[in-house]
């Protein structure tokens, strides 16, 4: 029975890395350049509570010596937060790590449109944080009636110059 033991704890060494950093890191590339927001929220999730429990362990090394089969359970947790099936990462944070957040931050992260997002990615950093600041004390609809009533401004304005000639661009016909 010894020989099981010491197989299962060697083979943590050659699948810990590949569950908890290559396929991850394999995945997190994939979500990046596919078109949802599903994935990119799962591999982000990951990344989160990962550097979370490495710090912990960084903190807490001599404890974690000491408990049996640490690095097989370790494993099998981040085996769970990793498969796509189980989405464990995405289940945590919903339901310890965003209001464990919103309670220390007082940041209630309000929900944005897919329109809001497009805005919001085409200004700069320094912008978008006083954006963020100004959507969660007016909330998310406002932000969009601000934003489509801003819109319309702006084809009125370029209709309206486009009328008296006064827009001349080569490159549109």
């Amino acid at each position: 029975m010894g020989w099981f033991w010491s197989l299962v704890l060697k083979s943590n060494a050659l699948a810990g890395p590949i569950v908890m950093l290559l396929y991850p890191l394999y995945a997190s590339v994939m979500a990046i350049e596919s078109p949802f927001k599903e994935d990119d929220q799962q591999w982000l999730t990951y990344w989160v509570l990962y550097s979370f429990v490495s710090l912990l362990e960084m903190a807490a090394a001599p404890v974690f010596a000491w408990i049996p089969l640490y690095s097989t359970i370790k494993l099998a947790v981040a085996a769970w937060l990793v498969l796509p099936q189980f989405r464990g990462g995405f289940i945590l944070y919903e339901k310890y790590v965003r209001p464990n957040f919103q309670n220390v931050t007082g940041y209630s992260g309000a929900k944005l449109t897919e329109s809001q997002r497009k805005f919001l990615a085409t200004i700069s950093p320094e912008t978008r944080s006083s954006v963020a600041k100004y959507i969660e004390a007016i909330g998310p609809e406002s932000f969009e009636n601000l934003i489509q009533k801003e819109l319309e401004e702006s084809r009125k304005k370029r209709a309206e110059e486009h009328q008296q000639g006064a827009v001349e661009n080569p490159h549109v016909e």
